[in-house]
């Protein structure tokens, strides 16, 4: 084992010291230009080390580049609500409607169109979940 692998390591653990304070903190904001930059940086210094057969310095900047990514995904201003906003029920229905008209489209020897119809009686009558809500202005 090499000893700079111990202070590569040593530092990033000191790093994800000084960050968990901003991941506790329910106030802190913090950019996605600052957090998704450093999280790649993290990633790409892990596999870099990894490479080097520098192992434990590998998982510090594995463990930096996760804390990284904790922080852009709940301390982001857009937050965790962006996040969740991603697997709401609607996404879930409209995702399972695309993916039965996609299978269709291997079964029928008609064109399946590829647009939500507005048409609530053709949407009951083929099974589709129908949405009543309107775009925002």
């Amino acid at each position: 084992m090499m000893w700079q692998d111990l202070v590569f390591m040593l530092g990033s653990g000191l790093s994800i010291v000084f960050l968990a304070p901003t991941l506790r903190d329910a106030s802190a904001r913090v950019p996605l230009g600052t957090s998704l930059p450093s999280m790649g940086i993290g990633f790409v210094y892990a596999i870099t080390f990894a490479t080097l057969g520098m192992t434990f310095s590998a998982v510090g900047a594995f463990a930096a580049g996760m804390m990284w990514s904790l922080i852009a995904l709940i301390r982001s201003p857009g937050g965790l609500g962006l996040s969740l906003r991603l697997f709401r029920v609607e996404s879930v229905s409209l995702f399972i409607a695309d993916l039965r008209r996609w299978l269709a489209s291997f079964r029928s020897s008609s064109p399946v169109e590829q647009y939500v119809t507005a048409d609530v009686a053709y949407d009951q009558q083929h099974g589709y979940p129908h949405t009543t809500e309107t775009p925002a202005d």
